[in-house]
C-alpha cells in the first residue's frame, strides 16, 4: 500500500512498511539540561523565529540546527510519515534521521537536524506550513541541539560531557518527582501506622465481550504457526495493516486492521477457523 505526499517543488511517493522500524532519538543540547525520558531529548521552543529578532549571523536568535516538527497527522503510521519528511527534508541535507515516536507524548511531532543553523533555518521557511497529509507542518527551532549537532559543532568530546550532565540531570528529576515523593510519603505513612486494607480484586471483563476496535487478539494458535501463515489467512480481508507476534509467547498474536469494521468483519469470520485444520483459533477484540 503506497501513501504519497509532495515536496515544495516535487512530489515524493513513499511505500508502507508492515513493521516499524527502530527509532534514533534526538539528543540534547549543553545549552539546556532537559530530557523528555522518551529517547527523544529535544526540547520545544515555543516562540516563533520571526518574534526573535536576528543575530550578528542574520539568523534569528533563537535559531538551532535541530528542527522541531509539529501538527503531524496522527493517522498516518510513523514509518510512513518519516519516509515521507525524510524525502521533504533531503534538499536540505539533513545529518540525522528524521525522529518521530508512536508513545502518546511525541505522537504528531518529529524532529529533524541538519549540518549548521543557516541549513535549519532555510529548511524551516521553505516547509514550514507546508500540507503534508491534510495538516499543515508547524516548524519551530528545538530549544536545545541534537547529538549529532553537538558533535558536527563541537566535537566528540563535547558530547560525551554533555551526557554526564544530562544523566545527572536526569537522577536530580528522578528524585525530586512529586509522583515518586507521594508515593513514599504514603509508603512511609503505611509503614509507620496500621496496614491499609488490601484492595478487593478488579474482575475482569471477558474477551467476549470486550468492545470492537480496529486490533484483534488471536489466541490458541498452533505450535509453529509464523507470521506468514497467519498473514496467509487475515489478508483475505481488506484492511489488514499489521500482524504482530509475541516471541516469548507462540500460541498469540495481535492483528491491527484500517478500523473498526474491517477488523469485526475478520473477527467474526475467522473465530474458530482451524489454521492448521485441527485447532480452532480464538478470535476476540484486543483490549485497550
Amino acid at each position: 500500500m503506497a501513501e504519497t505526499a509532495a515536496g515544495p517543488s516535487r512530489a515524493a511517493t513513499v511505500q508502507d512498511e508492515t513493521d516499524d522500524v527502530a527509532m534514533n532519538g534526538a539528543g540534547a543540547g549543553p545549552s539546556t539540561a532537559n530530557s523528555n525520558g522518551n529517547g527523544v531529548k529535544n526540547e520545544v521552543d515555543g516562540d516563533e523565529a520571526e518574534g526573535e529578532g536576528l543575530g550578528e549571523d542574520g539568523l534569528p536568535r533563537n535559531a538551532c540546527a535541530t528542527l522541531y516538527l509539529h501538527n503531524l497527522n496522527e493517522k498516518v503510521r510513523i514509518p510512513v510519515m518519516k519516509e515521507t519528511l525524510a524525502s521533504l527534508f533531503k534538499p536540505y541535507r539533513p545529518i540525522t534521521p528524521i525522529v518521530a515516536h508512536r508513545n502518546t507524548r511525541m505522537r504528531g511531532q518529529a524532529f529533524v537536524s541538519f549540518h549548521d543553523k543557516a541549513s535549519a533555518e532555510k529548511a524551516r521557511s521553505d516547509v514550514n506550513e507546508f500540507p503534508l497529509y491534510g495538516k499543515p507542518i508547524i516548524i519551530s527551532y528545538a530549544k536545545t541541539r541534537s547529538d549529532a549537532v553537538i558533535v558536527a559543532e563541537d566535537g566528540e568530546e563535547a558530547l560525551e560531557e554533555w551526557k554526564k550532565v544530562r544523566l545527572e540531570d536526569k537522577k536530580v528529576k528522578r528524585r525530586t518527582n512529586p509522583i515518586r515523593l507521594k508515593a513514599r510519603a504514603k509508603q512511609k505513612a503505611g509503614d509507620d501506622g496500621e496496614a491499609p486494607a488490601a484492595k478487593k480484586p478488579r474482575m475482569q471483563m471477558p474477551d467476549e465481550y470486550l468492545p470492537p476496535n480496529n486490533v484483534l487478539f488471536v489466541q490458541n494458535l498452533p505450535e509453529g504457526t509464523t507470521q506468514d501463515d497467519l498473514r496467509d489467512v487475515f489478508e483475505q480481508h481488506a484492511g489488514l495493516l499489521e500482524i504482530r507476534t509475541i516471541p516469548a509467547k507462540r500460541d498469540i498474536a495481535f492483528i491491527e486492521f484500517a478500523d473498526e469494521a474491517t477488523a469485526m468483519v475478520a473477527k467474526d469470520a475467522l473465530h474458530n477457523f482451524k489454521i492448521d485444520g485441527e485447532t480452532k483459533m480464538k478470535v476476540t477484540y484486543a483490549r485497550k
